[in-house]
């Protein structure tokens, strides 16, 4: 609304122009009537004689009315020409139409101009000589004598004023009041209307202005710079009839005496009128008869009238003509810009240009209703996708949306975490691409009728293996295709913790079971030995080793329950405030005495690293893993795998976690299953119990963090993944999902 108040207010400026256009018409028919009456009056046509005195008030009447028509065109050119240069609406149509009217007016003037010269040329002799030319010619060097001699007074009066005030000078630094008054009275004496003092950087010191002179120009650089103490300079005025001088004041450290007077305006105009006038003698003494001339001069100031008046019409029509174009097309350039508030002013008189605008604003009217409505429908989707948005940020589970081409529209953060992918490289992307292990249920639930389907699937990304509890639900839409929605939920951790639960049960039942009869077992074959062992003399050593397999086993019986036992009660952590570093430094000492065939890469930083944890627990865990290493390295031959290095890094560049990484150049880890390992009873090395790295996961787990079986980044073998907190933790359900969704295993090692 406020833009279509600017344009009415900028339309109505236009008519607010009429009183231009009646002070245009009142000029065009004086002026022709001027014109008329002029001829009449010359032709001896009417009781008024045409003397000298009626001929000049018939000559200025008509140079009044010349003047007044030049500044009315010459008002209009200027502002047309403005508007081109700005590169206003239809300014190129305006231009176009003025210029034809303009063509047509002008060269008839030219051609009869041409024809009346000659006829005047060929009908007048040249009459004037003698003394007469030479006071003609005379007459141009006495006006420009006449203009020197005013500037030789205004420097002599300049020069006097200037010596004046030079000498008031201790009156100036004394009294500034009575010094300007001093000042003031000398330019009153002088005869100066404007008196300043100005400094080389053109502000004003003192000014007196006696007298209201307008348009007065001020001071240029150029002109402080030329100024001399020893003469006054005269500045002649490019218009009007204001002659200026300047002169510095040495008493006033270089200050410049910048005055200004009115002279005569003949001062300036007389030079050019005397010219004009020899020129107009010369021509004269080419003629004959003076009668004549007095006739040639009236056809110039009628052709002159006309011409002028033909223009002022054309510049006229052309201004009625373009002015509903122009408010057109600045319209549609508003319209273009998104404003569909603008209406065009219609006026009578305009015609079809009128019914036009009339059309143009119904189709506004009707762009502005649909626009809003657009606008209101958008603003309802936008608020819509931002809670959607809203709601799938703060969603845990993955969330992937896909078309009925089968192509990713939209994804969560919690998908790009679980994908290891950025939403830009997913967008876009077919699902069996990015996903494949969901394929066979995209598929058919395409083909099918089912609005809701889910199974369980696992997926390896980067050397991870997670189990995923996939629902796929489909879209109420009309017709064959529909889209579709994919929900994505980590089960990894939550069916790990149930199998590790339902193992410790075991695990206590086996141990509560298996236990009790070891103990009766041993004693009664260590007895039977003692008491059996003399009496037998035959198969002695039989009898001897079966004794001692029995008594063996279940020593190992007893140990594989001690496991169990200790899996299934593992205890609490204890946490204090203890050194990481250090408990991490004693393991790798251990085992570089153990094991002096194997090389350890020690990549703990040097100093003191704090943090809550149970020491106990922590050095049993590392310790575990770094066995578990070096068994690995004893797994492959050393022709095959070289040198054997056990590398041990501990990064505390995460913001919430310390990370430990194991690294070895052993036997790896079996890509399928990889995480099963860490479930009760999974091993791979022959002999073991597949409860040592359950029972690292547990400790870990205790303590907030966590543990990952991936491969060795440096080349063949396996790295193993720890991470502890850097604050004490409470385990719960919700900080073991803060866990999850900031999983430092992303964190480059």
């Amino acid at each position: 609304m406020i833009e279509q108040d600017t344009i009415a207010q900028r339309q109505a400026t236009e008519p607010s122009q009429s009183s231009l256009g009646w002070l245009g018409y009142g000029a065009v028919l004086s002026a022709l009537a001027s014109a008329l009456a002029t001829f009449l009056i010359l032709a001896g046509a009417t009781p008024l004689l045409p003397t000298h005195n009626v001929v000049i008030w018939v000559f200025l009447l008509n140079g009044v009315l010349i003047a007044l028509l030049l500044g009315i065109v010459a008002w209009q050119t200027r502002k047309l020409v403005r508007e081109r240069r700005a590169g206003a609406a239809a300014a190129g149509l305006h231009v176009r139409i003025v210029g034809l009217f303009s063509l047509v007016a002008v060269l008839p003037a030219i051609l009869v101009a041409a024809v009346a010269t000659v006829t005047l040329e060929r009908g007048l002799d040249p009459w004037f000589t003698g003394a007469l030319k030479d006071l003609m010619t005379n007459t141009v060097s006495i006006a420009r004598s006449y203009r020197e001699m005013q500037c030789r007074t205004l420097a002599r009066e300049t020069q006097l004023m200037a010596a004046d005030l030079n000498r008031a000078k201790v009156l100036f630094d004394a009294d500034r009041n009575l010094f300007r008054e001093f000042m003031n009275s000398r330019a009153v004496f002088l005869g100066f209307p404007l008196a300043m003092i100005v400094d080389m950087d053109g502000s004003v010191v003192e000014r007196i202005e006696a007298k209201k002179l307008e348009n007065v120009p001020t001071p240029t650089e150029a002109d402080l710079q030329e100024a001399s103490n020893r003469e006054a300079l005269c500045l002649f005025p490019k218009s009007g009839n204001i002659f200026r001088s300047a002169l510095k004041l040495d008493a006033h450290g270089g200050r410049v005496l910048y005055v200004a007077r009115e002279v005569d305006p003949r001062a300036l105009e007389f030079p050019q009128v005397a010219e004009a006038g020899v020129a107009f003698y010369e021509a004269l003494d080419q003629k004959k008869a003076g009668i004549q001339i007095a006739f040639a001069s009236m056809f110039t100031l009628i052709a002159l009238i006309v011409l002028l008046s033909a223009v002022w019409f054309g510049l006229n029509f052309a201004n009625r003509l373009v002015a509903p174009i122009r408010r057109l097309i600045h319209a549609t350039d508003q319209v273009a810009t998104g404003n569909f508030y603008v209406q065009v002013p219609v006026r009578r008189g305009e015609g079809d240009l009128g019914h036009l605008g009339e059309t143009f604003n119904k189709m506004t009217s009707e762009l502005r209703r649909q626009h809003d409505g657009l606008t209101a429908a958008s603003d309802l989707m936008d608020r819509r996708r931002r809670f959607t948005e809203a709601v799938l940020a703060g969603v845990s589970a993955g969330v992937i949306g896909v078309n009925a081409k089968g192509q990713i529209t939209i994804v969560n953060p919690s998908t790009e975490a679980l994908l290891g992918t950025s939403h830009k490289e997913l967008l876009g992307q077919p699902i069996t691409m990015v996903l494949p292990e969901v394929a066979p249920l995209v598929e058919e639930m395409s083909q099918g009728r089912q609005r809701l389907m889910q199974q369980q699937i696992h997926i390896s990304r980067r050397g991870k293996e997670r189990t995923i509890n996939v629902r796929v639900t489909s879209e109420q839409a009309r017709g064959g295709q529909r889209d579709l929605v994919i929900t994505l939920d980590d089960i990894t951790d939550l069916v790990l913790a149930q199998r590790t639960s339902a193992w410790a049960d075991v695990a206590r039942r086996i141990a509560h079971e298996i236990k009790n009869p070891l103990t009766p077992i041993q004693l009664s074959a260590e007895r039977i030995r003692r008491k059996y062992g003399k009496v037998i003399t035959t198969d002695r050593e039989v009898f001897d080793q079966c004794t001692d397999t029995i008594v063996r086993q279940v020593d190992d019986i007893k140990r594989m329950v001690d496991e169990f036992s200790s899996f299934a009660r593992m205890p609490k952590p204890t946490i204090g405030n203890e050194d990481l570093a250090e408990t991490i430094r004693q393991v790798i000492f251990m085992m570089k005495i153990a094991h002096p065939e194997i090389e350890f890469i020690d990549q703990v930083p040097a100093g003191s690293l704090i943090a809550p944890f149970d020491r106990r627990l922590v050095s049993q865990a590392v310790t575990n893993i770094v066995k578990n290493a070096t068994e690995a390295i004893a797994a492959v031959p050393e022709d095959e795998r070289g040198q054997g290095q056990i590398s041990v890094l501990l990064d505390d560049t995460h913001p919430d976690y310390l990370i430990l990484a194991v690294s070895d150049n052993g036997k790896g880890f079996p890509v399928e299953g990889r995480q099963r390992l860490l479930e009760p009873y999974m091993t791979t090395r022959e002999g073991g119990t597949g409860l040592g790295l359950p029972i690292v996961a547990k400790i870990l787990e205790d303590h907030g963090g966590g543990m990952e079986l991936a491969d060795n980044p440096a080349g063949k073998g396996g790295q193993v993944r720890m991470w502890i907190p850097k604050t004490k933790h409470v385990a719960s359900e919700e900080t073991l999902a803060a866990s999850s969704r900031h999983d430092p295993r992303k964190a480059s090692l």
